[in-house]
């Protein structure tokens, strides 16, 4: 599919004012296609030509201001508009589109469990045009209004209060008029789905989920609205512009590609947020912060949107940024930044150290076309976009920050802006040169490392010098730790200090302290390196220190000394084994066992000591679910039992806690436990496909299809691996979810010499899929389908001779030239390269 280029959406916004969509969607002729007919009315500034985005299955009419147009003269996705006078005009297309199974545009799934069909639309990027015919583009905002077609006993939902029209037979519903959105905004769901009701502030508010799930969510729904209340609110107390549209619906949707999309009025989310079996406290975090996220893109994003994507950290970013400062400071979630610091965090960490990273906010003309921004929704947009974010509050203060995101929204209510926008609105509520700030830290690449040199002046008093590598500007606290007198395996803090870096040293009365913990409290973005005393205190008292945010600091820079080749895999591994058993918050724990088990043991550990460090992990498990007995900290709990199922090579106990019904010292089975078990039976090879079957006849849910697809691929039997390499590769059957599933399960650290053959199978393999099937197969083929557990230099050289050719798509090319990366440094590690 051709991208729109910024230089062809620049131009067309220069000729074209659009003002209404009128869209008629009729879902009623069947599982392969929908009926589509868009009428766009628009005025021409001058004379000339353009052209509008529809990819159908079948174009049927198009018309220009009642005259027909060629529907052959359709280029792939683009209509042309060879000759448009000055003035209003009208144009009518008439489509059959196809309904999708990768959750772009119209996604179509039928629910295993009960047979009930669902659909809903995904139009971000440049996907509004599966749906109806468009100018698509974000600086062309108009208002859309819909009428919608759908079988009897459907509901229908949109950006606005969906309403039936005419006989309840005839399956019609109105959508009225929106205010001006972006084309990849609007949205549709229909089906018969769960809804939950209640008001707020005046306003419908609504939970909806398909038929199967109506009991989770009903369990969870009081939970949820109080989240939804507690975030609008705060939003309410702290911009002066009110929520801008007429109601405000969640709907949980099945095989949804992302965490959620800000649709305004119609918020979507993946369903798998309605929980079916246990969830820690840091998953419902999670979900929280999903929702906090994509409430505050009904500002961020959805009231004042961007003019192109260069700028879509003005939505990512601040969204990011305000949804773990609301939950913070309006829900019971009082220590997000402490999931955000050891979890997300690092995602940015990752991906700005990867030769794909990128600035926050790209140089103009960076992001030349729609296929190049789809690539830099990643780590850096979000989670280092975030981090910046919240270095400019430090440095700002949070007063002159509002006033300036006030100011901002004043000045574009409804409109597009971009980056100098914002800047100017920074700069005239703070006084501040909050351009220079921009440049150091939206317009550069990359992450500073901060060194500490303390020591002890001749007079008695601490002083403390900062070694920088970077040229960023940083506003930090420092904390300084000293041994508790009565435990000395506990530390208590002495002073937190604020720091300019670079900037003069510091000191203080007293001796220098047991530990300095720069960025203590986690409100700057770089990597932090403890100097050897205060390593020393850390090895010996990490899980002593009082603060769990504080404490993620330490964790991330244990992390990042081994990432960078400072310390040993092993090293971290006795870290874990000493410290992490004693810790409460599950955030730090899920962070610290999800490195520990997916890089180390996996990837930067050699191939001989990946059993004695799965016994270390299994040790560690066993060791946190006896200090949690007591029922104070249930989400550890959870997490240990998880990663114990994970890292176990015996599958006697695996089978005992099948029968039994319960790990020992952990939580009763529940679904999700029990496909975790069944998953590492079969990776070990002590399960048949009949248990499978079994299992999931137990649960024939879209979970349990998943869970099912999972275990098949993961058995090692060569029969089984060529059935789920056929059906990844060859069959193209699989839905998006299924894919995954399926790839998830394919690869498997213990079974290298099984799969081995199909890594020169791969790259040519995916690179055909990704051509065939779009980019959300892309993006889960070149990552969920990549041959990690093959860590060598054959691996290696087979990608980089893929990525020197052409036939990768961008999306694909992403996603490979990130795990290449991944695999350079694992290389590194390992082998010390």
């Amino acid at each position: 599919m051709p991208v729109l280029t910024h230089a062809e959406a620049q131009a067309r916004a220069a000729l074209l004012d659009v003002h209404r969509y009128t869209i008629d969607l009729d879902l009623t002729r069947g599982e392969e296609h929908f009926r589509s007919t868009t009428v766009i009315r628009f005025t021409a500034r001058e004379p000339g030509g353009t052209f509008a985005e529809v990819r159908p299955r079948t174009l049927l009419a198009a018309a220009l201001d009642g005259h027909p147009l060629d529907v052959t003269a359709l280029d792939d996705n683009r209509l042309p508009l060879p000759a448009l006078t000055p003035g209003e005009h009208e144009l009518r297309v008439e489509a059959d589109m196809a309904y999708s199974r990768t959750g772009e545009g119209m996604h179509r799934f039928t629910d295993p469990a009960d047979g009930e069909t669902y659909l809903y639309t995904q139009l971000f990027l440049d996907d509004v045009q599966r749906v109806f015919a468009a100018f698509d583009q974000p600086d062309l905002k108009a208002e859309f209004t819909a009428t919608v077609t759908a079988p009897p006993g459907w509901t229908v939902l949109g950006n606005t209060v969906a309403t039936p029209v005419g006989p309840p037979a005839e399956g019609r519903w109105h959508l009225p008029v929106t205010p001006p959105l972006s084309t990849y905004f609007v949205a549709f769901a229909a089906g018969p789905w769960h809804t939950v009701r209640t008001e707020h502030a005046g306003l419908p508010f609504a939970l909806h989920c398909r038929r199967s799930l109506a009991p989770h969510l009903d369990t969870d729904a009081d939970d949820l609205f109080d989240i939804t209340r507690r975030c609008f609110d705060r939003f309410h107390e702290i911009f002066d512009e009110p929520y801008p549209f007429d109601s405000y619906d969640q709907a949980f949707v099945p095989e949804f590609n992302f965490g959620a999309m800000e649709n305004p009025g119609l918020v979507t989310f993946r369903d798998e947020l309605v929980f079916r079996s246990a969830a820690t406290d840091t998953e419902r975090h999670n979900r929280a912060l999903t929702m906090a996220h994509e409430m505050a893109h009904m500002w961020f994003g959805n009231l004042v949107t961007l003019r192109w994507w260069d700028d879509i950290w003005l939505n990512e970013s601040f969204a990011e940024y305000m949804g773990y400062q609301v939950l913070t400071d309006a829900t019971r979630f009082e220590d997000s930044w402490t999931e955000f610091g050891i979890g997300r965090k690092a995602w940015g960490y990752e991906a700005d150290q990867r030769v794909t990273t990128h600035p926050v906010a790209p140089a103009p003309g960076a992001v030349r076309d729609t296929g190049t921004a789809l690539l830099n929704f990643d780590g850096i947009s979000y989670a280092k976009g975030a981090s910046a974010l919240r270095q400019l509050v430090a440095w700002l203060g949070e007063k002159d920050f509002l006033a300036g995101i006030n100011d901002h929204f004043a000045r574009h209510r409804f409109g597009n802006a971009d980056l100098d926008d914002f800047i100017d609105s920074l700069a005239r509520a703070s006084g501040r040169d909050v351009r220079a700030w921009a440049d150091h830290w939206l317009r550069t690449t990359g992450v500073d490392t901060l060194t500490p040199r303390a020591g002890t002046t001749a007079d008695g008093r601490w002083r403390l010098t900062v070694d920088q590598e970077g040229s960023r500007p940083h506003r930090l606290a420092v904390g300084l730790y000293d041994p508790d007198p009565a435990a000395p395996h506990r530390l208590v803090l002495r002073d937190r200090p604020t720091a300019e870096i670079p900037g003069e040293p510091l000191t203080g009365p007293g001796p220098r302290p047991a530990l300095v913990l720069l960025n203590d409290g986690d409100l700057t973005y770089a990597k932090i390196r403890l100097d050897p005393a205060s390593r020393d205190t850390a090895v010996r008292a990490l899980s002593g220190i009082p603060d769990p945010l504080s404490r993620a600091v330490v964790w991330n820079a244990v992390r990042d000394m081994v990432r960078d080749g400072e310390l040993a895999p092993a090293a971290h591994l006795e870290t874990t084994r000493a410290h992490l058993p004693h810790e409460r918050d599950n955030a730090v724990v899920q962070g610290v066992l999800t490195f520990a088990r997916t890089q180390i043991a996996d990837l930067y550990l050699p191939a001989e000591e990946r059993d004695a460090a799965l016994a270390t992990l299994r040790a560690t498990c066993h060791d946190l679910l006896r200090r949690t007995e007591d029922g104070t900290a249930p989400g550890p709990r959870l997490t240990a039992v998880r990663t114990l199922i994970d890292s176990t090579t015996d599958p006697a106990p695996l089978h005992d806690w099948l029968r039994a019904g319960t790990v020992p010292g952990g939580p009763a089975l529940d679904p999700g436990l029990r496909w975790r078990i069944l998953a590492r039976l079969a990776v070990l090879g002590a399960t048949a496909p009949a248990d499978i079957d079994a299992a999931l006849a137990a649960d024939p849910s879209a979970t349990g299809q998943e869970g099912a697809a999972r275990c098949r691929a993961a058995l090692p039997d060569a029969a089984a691996k060529e059935t789920a390499w056929r059906a990844l590769y060859e069959d193209d059957a699989l839905s998006a979810y299924l894919w995954t599933a399926t790839a998830q399960g394919f690869w498997q650290s213990e079974q290298r010499d099984l799969v081995l053959p199909y890594r020169d199978r791969y790259y040519p393999a995916v690179t055909a899929l990704a051509a065939r099937r779009g980019t959300a197969l892309a993006n889960s083929a070149g990552n969920h389908g990549f041959p990690r557990p093959l860590v060598d230099h054959e691996t290696l050289r087979l990608g980089e001779r893929c990525l020197a050719g052409t036939e990768p798509t961008p999306a694909l090319r992403r996603q490979l030239t990130d795990r290449l990366d991944d695999l350079r440094r694992a290389l590194a590690i390992r082998y010390g390269e």
